[in-house]
Parts: C-alpha cells; structure tokens; sequence
C-alpha cells in the first residue's frame, strides 16, 4: 500500500509515518521543513519520498495531486494544520488566511482529488484530522481554528454518508483529539492547562479506527467522555467555559 502523509515531519503525522511504515506501507511524506523530513525518512524501514511544499498555497496543492496521482495512493492522511491565539480582531488577517488555506483548502481539494481516484478503484482510505476543537459551538480566542476544524468535520462527516449510500468500498474518517503533544503548541503560542495526549498513542489509535472504518476517531476516554457531555450543554455556557480555558492557555 501507498501513503501519502500531510503534516509529516512532526507530531501526529509523523507518528503515523512511523507505524504505517512498520506496516509496509510506501510512504509519501509532505512538509514544509526538508530538514525534519529527511531526518524522520532515514528512521523508517520502508521507501519513502519527501515533497518539501507550502500547502497554504493553493497552487502548490495542486501540484502536489498532479505529481503524486501516478502514485495511486491507497490512504491519504490530510494531518497538516496550525493554529492561532487571541482576541479576533487582533490576530493578523495573514496569518489567519494561511490558516484557512492550509487547514480547510489544502484538505478540501486533497481529498476531492484523491477520494475521485479512489472512488474509480473502489479501494482506498481517507483520515482527516480535525480536532474535539471542530464539534464545538465556537472557540473563544481561537476562533479561526475552531471554524476550520468544525469545517473539516462536516466535510467528512457529508462525504462518509455520501460513501455509505453508494455502498462504496473507500473508507473516510475523521480523527478528533483532545490536546496532543506537539508542536502545535509552539506555533499556537499556547499552552494547555490539562495534560496534552501523547502523540504515539494517538496516532496508533487513528490508524487502527481508520482501518476498521470508523466514522469518528476520538482518542482517549476524558476525551470521549467530554464529547458526550458537550451534546447535553447549551452553547453560551460551553462558548464561556472555552473562553476561560482558552484565557489559561496564554503563554506568560
């Protein structure tokens, strides 16, 4: 099998190059840091490629399907992704722009693109990542990124019941973590005020749902439990629990 991995040179999704490659898998790897790539290629047992691309560009996106369609990709990992903290009015227009390319264009067009091809071989995996942040009713201080993931999960969630109607053989899944540890972190300027996730354990978890077929991948039980409990609480009161989470989250 092939796999085209977005996002891969740290956290989640080099995690999952890591155990698709115990998997046999040939991977593709995608990022922005050559450096991290190619140190992470030569750890992995199997063949891979490196692609070094901006995916907030949405032409280097899709140069990125044309170069790669040849490949016939069986699973396509649109990991990718960043976030940003603050009052919305002071979060720089630029930074959020390149937020939405790369968290909602780049997956958009990915898996169009891949899912058509898939579509035509009946065969094929698609796990997107979105974020517990994505079934919220909005995210105080973080708003960007939680529209971007709340995005990601209606997309996928639509085209899984699309795959189901047509009793299709292509599998899509959404991936929904809590705080995980990575370098999300850094980029976001925050810190988490529970304990973040391990990256490993979340990945395992991931592909291991993936390939049963599920719809929604929630790891870690407080998580899962969370999730449940948001369904049950009204939307001021889960806006202004956020806020004062996500006020805590500011690094000093």
């Amino acid at each position: 099998m092939k796999a085209l991995i977005t996002g891969a040179s740290s956290g989640i999704g080099m995690e999952i190059a890591k155990i698709l490659a115990k998997q046999k898998c040939e991977l593709i790897l995608v990022a922005r840091d050559r450096e991290k790539l190619e140190n992470l290629q030569r750890t992995l047992p199997t063949k891979s490629t490196i692609i070094v691309t901006d995916l907030s560009n949405e032409q280097k996106v899709k140069e990125l399907y044309v170069v790669t369609r040849s490949e016939k990709i069986d699973i396509l990992i649109n990991n990718a992704g960043f976030g940003a903290c603050g009052d919305f009015e002071t979060v720089p227009i630029g930074k959020e722009l390149e937020m939405i390319n790369t968290n909602i264009k780049a997956v958009h067009i990915l898996t169009k693109s891949f899912l058509r091809d898939m579509i035509e071989r009946d065969s094929g995996y698609i796990l997107n990542v979105s974020s517990i942040s994505g079934i919220m009713p909005g995210g105080p201080l973080m708003d960007t990124y939680y529209a971007t993931k709340a995005y990601v999960r209606s997309l996928t969630n639509g085209i899984w019941y699309e795959l189901k109607n047509k009793k299709s053989n292509v599998s899509v899944s959404l991936l929904c973590p809590g705080p995980v540890d990575t370098n999300f972190n850094n980029v976001a300027n925050v810190q988490f005020s529970i304990k973040p996730m391990n990256a490993k354990i979340v990945a395992d978890y991931a592909i291991k749902e993936m390939f049963k077929k599920k719809r929604i991948i929630i790891p870690g039980v407080k998580i899962k439990l969370t999730s449940f409990f948001y369904r049950f609480v009204p939307e001021k009161f889960l806006l202004k629990t956020t806020y004062k989470i996500q006020k805590k989250k500011f690094r000093k």
